[in-house]
């Protein structure tokens, strides 16, 4: 007769990674470069956001249930960055407000019901947590109430300590964060072009200076297929420009840049609410995502006072 196996079986476990992104990139900019404002820096978040789903798999023997992406946009609109971010595999961006000061709202309440959530509902047995607000500990007290293990990871501080005392002292196990691991992500920002004050960013004319405006033409022998016409759509193409400066603010222009080729999500983004506009799709006419574009970058042309440009795609 067999003997029955009565030794435990080791449970897999299944977690998930919170990222608090403005202590994430306060903490690294300052201890990297010395940095005081987001602006200073540039950071390349996917291969950062990669590196540390690995650092997280190296620490946890078990499955990712995903990693949890906490930033802040005006108005909660997201910006180029956010929505190539979203689109991660595995990543699950939340956004707060980020008000006329800077300062994120609502942020720390999206990390505390999340994290309780996911204990409540059994989802996880193990969560790392990146954050240093003693905000944290009500909700990392009741997830550990419901059986999880906090996982509290922080970034290596100048000198003292970036997180608050009681946060380390609740959380199962803690975990800096080197310098050395993050530099390879975080860079200086390009200074700004200097101009009159009491400006401190580039006017859009410096933005846009050395780019010849010209007139949209055809492609010589160019022929449209039977479709919409070419001022319907450029009209569209402005609408929807229209529509981004609203909706994103003129300083984001930026983020069109070098142009004038489009980032790949924005130019998306155009032909879906251009079809939506239009009542039917674009897709099988190629000319026609060339005016569109076209209309588009005539209406940004025309915020700015800089003339008509024209798409290269």
């Amino acid at each position: 007769m067999a003997i029955p196996d009565l030794m435990p079986h080791p449970v897999a476990a299944k977690y998930a990674v919170l990222v608090d992104v403005g202590y994430l990139y306060a903490a690294a900019g300052e201890v990297l470069l010395g940095a005081k404002e987001r602006k200073e820096y540039r950071v390349a978040a996917d291969e950062l956001i990669q590196s540390l789903q690995k650092h997280a798999e190296e620490r946890i023997s078990g499955e990712l249930l995903r990693i949890y992406w906490y930033d802040a946009a005006r108005d909660r609109v997201p910006t180029v960055d956010q929505r190539v971010i979203a689109q991660l595999p595995w990543v699950k961006v939340r956004l707060g407000n980020l008000n006329a000061r800077g300062q994120q709202k609502g942020v720390d309440a999206q990390i505390r019901s999340d994290l309780e959530a996911l204990a409540r509902h059994h989802a996880v047995t193990d969560t790392i947590l990146l954050a240093g607000d003693e905000d944290m500990v009500p909700a990392v007290e009741a997830a550990q109430a419901y059986g999880v293990r906090i996982h509290l990871w922080g970034v290596e501080p100048p000198y003292g300590t970036n997180q608050a005392e009681r946060l380390v002292w609740e959380s199962d196990t803690v975990e800096v964060i080197s310098a050395d691991f993050l530099r390879p992500f975080f860079s200086r920002a390009p200074q700004p072009v200097p101009v009159t004050p009491p400006s401190t960013a580039p006017s859009p004319a410096q933005v846009f200076a050395g780019r010849t405006p010209v007139k949209p033409h055809a492609k010589p022998g160019q022929v449209a297929k039977l479709g919409p016409s070419r001022p319907r759509v450029e009209d569209v193409g402005e609408h929807v420009a229209q529509k981004w400066i609203l909706t994103r603010g003129r300083d984001n222009i930026r983020d069109l840049l070098p142009g004038p080729i489009l980032p790949t999500v924005i130019d998306t983004e155009l032909l879906i609410e251009a079809e939506k506009e239009l009542g039917h799709s674009l897709r099988p006419y190629p000319e026609a995502r060339v005016w569109l574009r076209d209309g588009f970058w005539a209406r940004v042309y025309r915020e700015f006072d800089l003339g008509v440009g024209v798409s290269s795609k």
